[in-house]
Formats: structure tokens, C-alpha cells, sequence
């Protein structure tokens, strides 16, 4: 299980479907080999608050932005020939926000097996908090911008790379 994609949503307010970034972290045969991100154009470009106040993304930001089925497009184009696996920190999120933007588009998603970074750290590891960005500071993680998809889902892929270490100690 070494090779795989970490992917990381952010969205500009509560619904699944608002995505606003993108971004993955690809691992071939246990090594990071690419991480990129895109900015989205959520529908009718909307943000609240509160979300701008987690990521700092506003609708500036993706005004000019492609909208998510053509990002996914690229995604799908050149990634998942070769690697069909995602693995996400909070899984249930990311999932359903890809659910909901397929929905939203209309898009027919291929098979995916997911895995969750976050359950996995539960199982793996006794920290009193299992934040994607705790965790990668108490276990000596590069960590770039939290809450920035391309940055998280680079800090998720070096993350479950290390769960699946100590798993096999």
C-alpha cells in the first residue's frame, strides 16, 4: 500500500459541494513524487466568513479559477490511469465532498479506495489529539500552510507513510 494519492478539499462555506482548493500529494512506491493544488470557482464564486477565516481563500481569489469539473478532469486525466487509492485525514469529509461535486457536475467517478489517515493515527499512535497538523509536529513532519489543500495533503501523505511504519514495527 505505498502507492496511493493524499487529497485535501477546502471549501468556501458549510456545503460539500463549495469547493474552493484542491490538492494532492501522489506516492509511488512510498515517496513522495508531486504534490500540486488548484484553486477553485465555487458556485456563484460564495464564501462565508467563516470558512475565509480557516483557509484564507476569498472569492478574489477564484474568481478566475476553473470550475471543479475541469480541475477534476485533470486529476482524473493524469493521476488515476495509475493509482485508484486516496487517502485523506478525516476521510469522511474529503469523500463527501468529492461526492458532492460529482453530484453537483454530474460526474461519474471511477472506483476509489479510500483510506483515512486520521483512524489510522487513532489505532497507531496515543496522542491526546490526532490534528493532522499536531500530529505532524509531535512526530517531526514538514508541515507548510495548514489549511491549504496542496500543503495538508502533503503533510497526510508523509503522515500515513509514517502510520504505515510503526503499523509494521
Amino acid at each position: 500500500m505505498r502507492n496511493f494519492i493524499a487529497i485535501d478539499f477546502e471549501t468556501a462555506t458549510a456545503r460539500r459541494d463549495s469547493i474552493c482548493e484542491v490538492g494532492i500529494c501522489v506516492v509511488r512506491d512510498g515517496e513522495v513524487v508531486e504534490t500540486r493544488s488548484w484553486l477553485v470557482r465555487p458556485p456563484y464564486n460564495r464564501y462565508s466568513y467563516f470558512n475565509i477565516n480557516i483557509h484564507g481563500i476569498r472569492p478574489e481569489d477564484t474568481e478566475d479559477a476553473p470550475d471543479f469539473d475541469t480541475v477534476w478532469e485533470e486529476i482524473e486525466r493524469t493521476y488515476l490511469d495509475e493509482i485508484n487509492t486516496f487517502v485523506a485525514h478525516n476521510y469522511t469529509f474529503d469523500r463527501s465532498c468529492l461526492a458532492a461535486a460529482a453530484q453537483l457536475y454530474n460526474i461519474h467517478l471511477p472506483p476509489l479506495r479510500w483510506y483515512c489517515s486520521l483512524a489510522t493515527a487513532r489505532r497507531v499512535f496515543n496522542f491526546n489529539c490526532n490534528k493532522l497538523g499536531y500530529l505532524c509536529d509531535m512526530l517531526g513532519i514538514p508541515s507548510g500552510t495548514h489549511h491549504r489543500a496542496g500543503d495538508d495533503a502533503e503533510m497526510c501523505a508523509r503522515l500515513f507513510l509514517h502510520e504505515l511504519d510503526c503499523a509494521q514495527e
